[in-house]
Order: structure tokens, then sequence, then C-alpha cells
């Protein structure tokens, strides 16, 4: 059940997110808060308004399911899950990035109650989406909807789109034309190294046309929870195609000057 959320409730949530993550990364010494401070609203707003998922059973088969392809931006998963009541405990969050505990630098399948998938590699996330994607249509076709029947959202960053692995996942998404699959590409124009356009000038919004996507160049909505929802709903509407939405946010929001 979605949040009743007043706009008060939804900053204290949203900030509650983005400083575990940063407290998290502290404490570590080690990781990235600038990714999950700057998208904590639209994957808030993506997990509260649209996925269905059941915290008590992390292996619930009809869930949503939700990959971060950008998985140095762990925290934002842990944080979520955490919130939600997946057995992450505060604790656990303490431990961030330390040997044994269920938050490991990325996420790690089997580690983490509500990790998916392991997302190491850039390029990795967002192509174990598209297999996820592929096997619940296999699956719903086979043994239909009452066993089989979620959608696979992927969030994914420009080192993500990078990687001929990505591109080569994308163009079978969209031959496939897999209507259940929706990816969040945060194009921050920033990567580890620098600027984006130091290695990359690519119009990502025509290359997954051409792949045969359907896409949604949503702009600097990132803080627009409203626009956020709308966009995702568009894209959960088309039935025939992938959807991918494209954002841009402002790495660390809302202390950019303190990365």
């Amino acid at each position: 059940m979605p949040i009743d959320l007043t706009p008060q409730l939804r900053e204290q949530i949203e900030n509650t997110i983005r400083f575990l993550s940063v407290d998290a990364v502290q404490k570590a010494n080690s990781g990235h808060p600038g990714a999950p401070m700057a998208l904590a609203g639209p994957v808030f707003e993506l997990w509260n308004s649209q996925m269905r998922f059941d915290p008590g059973d992390p292996d619930w088969p009809l869930r949503d399911r939700f990959v971060l392809s950008n998985g140095h931006a762990s925290m934002l998963l842990y944080s979520l899950l955490h919130l939600w009541g997946y057995e992450v405990s505060h604790e656990d969050i303490v431990n961030f990035r330390q040997l044994g505990s269920k938050t490991p630098g990325h996420p790690e399948y089997g580690e983490t109650p509500g990790g998916e998938i392991t997302t190491g590699p850039l390029g990795q996330g967002i192509s174990h989406a598209v297999g996820m994607a592929l096997a619940e249509r296999n699956l719903r076709a086979r043994y239909g909807s009452a066993t089989t029947d979620h959608h696979t959202f992927v969030v994914c960053g420009d080192g993500d789109l990078m990687e001929g692995l990505s591109h080569e996942a994308a163009s079978l998404a969209g031959h496939q034309g897999l209507g259940r699959l929706t990816a969040i590409y945060d194009d921050n124009n920033v990567t580890i190294d620098g600027l984006t356009n130091l290695s990359l000038s690519d119009d990502a919004a025509a290359r997954f046309r051409a792949y045969g996507w359907h896409v949604v160049e949503l702009g600097e909505v990132s803080e627009d929870c409203d626009a956020i929802e709308a966009g995702i709903r568009s894209a959960m509407a088309v039935e025939d195609r992938p959807s991918i939405l494209i954002l841009k946010s402002t790495i660390a929001y809302p202390a950019p000057n303190a990365m």
C-alpha cells in the first residue's frame, strides 16, 4: 500500500534516505553518496506509488523486480529496504561495506533480503533486467498470470549506457517488445572521472528510439514527484515496447557543492 504523504512527510522520508546513505558512506570511508542523494526522490516515488512487493516475503513470486544497475549507489537500495521493513537493520546500515555484512559495496544476490540481482560492473544490471523481463513474459505465457504477473524496473546511469553490453541488451529488449520493462536513466552528465563530455556525446533518446523503445524525456524533474509518477504511469501503459524515462538530476542534491 502506498504511504499517504503530506509534502512535509515526503521531504522527511527523502532526506532520511539521503542521509542514511551519506552517513553510511562516511563511516565506511568508501562509496558514493552523490547518486543516492540525487535519486532519493524519484526512486522513492517509484517504490511508493507503483511497485508491488512484500517486505515480509522478499521472494513473493508476484512482486515487481527492482534492479539498481548503477550499483555503486547501493546505499540507495539499502536505505529503501531498511525504511520499508525488510530484514536490513540499522546495524546493517552502520556496517555498510564491512566484511560479512548484509550491505556490501555493490548489491550482491543472496546477501541482502530484497536484493534481486548482483550489479557489479556497469552495464550488468540493465542487462540482467532485460533477462528478467524476458523470463517474466516467458513464464506468464506458459503458466498464466496467477503465477507470473509483474514488472521489472531498472535504474541506470551514464556509466551503464557507455558499456557495450547495455547496447546489446537494449537492442534485444526492443526487438522482443518487452513492455513490462521500464528503465529510469539518470542523465546527470557526470561520471567518476568527470563530466561525461570527456568521453560521451551519444543521443541516448535517439538511440533507444532506434532500438524500438518507448522514450519519455522528462528533463530536470528529479524533485517533481507528480512528473515522475506521470512518467512511470505512461511507461507502464505501453505494453508492446520497453520504456525508458530520461531524467536529469543534480548529483548530491541538495548539497551538490559538498561533493
